[in-house]
């Protein structure tokens, strides 16, 4: 299974870069109190770094008559967020910023009794890269090394990521399998702990995306050795992904905005126009070109499809995982 930016992209071909249109059912209705805006990761990783990026051009650009209040809930991978919006007493005031475990967590928990169906499309923000990334110093400085390394303690290499069965740990499974690699993998809440662990070196190598692992990347702390991208990162040049050594795999993390089931359709083209006015301002486009990650547009009916193709594609690549 190949989840390439191509992919995801095609899905939004027909959407314009332009400002999106103001929707005239937006325009009586506001908020009446602040906004939840759930995180469905735990503290610093890639989802809660946007969330409280957005919340901050919200702000500063008074964009919002009540403001949004970020809150992380990234226990059970991603579980404890999709339950809360699953179960919003006001769905119009209820948001959540999300990664890939909104379509792998209820499929592999599936006694949740969530159907992501139900949420509300608001805004996709763009696509997140994966790197495999080791600590300065552990020495190593190419993947060839590191493989020789995982090889060498059979079965004692130690990597983190988020949850799991989710993004961090299909991206593992993936490299583990083609390489024939026995890693003992450490699931955490979120990406910002993951990056904390190996740059204390309690782990020995990791996933991150690059927002997740570019400020210890820039003091010097870690090494990038492989993407898992469909080409070379402009931000790592020399670092080759997987598809140059001969694997047809890449993988990317959404960033995107939904809301509860049962929102209005009112308050849902207002936060559209809000997230959509975001997207397009110099302040999230520098971030997409900072933090490396991929613009990707998409009206409702795009982002429903996509939601459904999302589903397909993780139910295979869970399959092979879990069998």
């Amino acid at each position: 299974m190949t989840l390439t930016k191509r992919l995801f992209l095609g899905l939004a071909a027909s959407s314009a870069l332009a400002t999106l249109p103001i929707s005239a059912v937006a325009q009586d209705w506001q908020p009446t109190r602040p906004v939840d805006f759930t995180i469905m990761a735990g503290a610093g990783g890639g989802a809660d770094q946007i969330a409280r990026f957005v919340q901050s051009v919200v702000e500063a650009n008074d964009m919002m008559n009540r403001p949004l209040i970020p809150t992380n809930r990234g226990g059970g991978s991603g579980a404890e967020a999709l339950l809360h919006l699953k179960d919003a007493r006001d769905p119009d005031h209820t948001l959540m910023v999300t990664l890939n475990s909104f379509y792998t967590t209820p499929i592999r928990q599936e006694g949740l009794g969530v159907d992501i169906e139900t949420f509300t499309p608001i805004t996709m923000m763009g696509v997140d890269p994966f790197v495999l990334w080791v600590h300065t110093d552990s020495g190593i400085t190419t993947f060839d090394e590191y493989l020789a390394a995982v090889r060498e303690m059979g079965g004692e290499y130690v990597m983190g990521g988020t949850g799991s069965g989710q993004e961090d740990s299909i991206v593992i499974a993936y490299m583990s399998g083609v390489y024939d690699l026995d890693i003992n993998y450490i699931p955490y809440d979120g990406g910002g702990a993951v990056a904390r662990d190996l740059a204390g070196q309690q782990i020995m190598a990791t996933v991150n995306n690059p927002a997740e692992a570019n400020g210890f990347y820039e003091a010097g702390d870690f090494v990038p050795l492989l993407a898992f991208s469909d080409e070379r990162m402009e931000a790592y040049p020399d670092v080759p992904t997987i598809r140059e050594l001969g694997h047809d795999f890449s993988y990317y993390n959404q960033r995107a905005i939904v809301g509860a089931p049962g929102m209005s359709d009112e308050a849902a083209a207002y936060y559209r126009e809000v997230f959509g006015q975001v997207y397009e301002g110099e302040d999230w486009q520098n971030y997409l070109k900072s933090e490396s990650l991929s613009p990707l547009p998409m009206d409702e009916a795009e982002t429903r499809a996509y939601w459904s193709t999302q589903v397909e594609n993780h139910r295979e690549l869970l399959s092979k995982i879990d069998g």
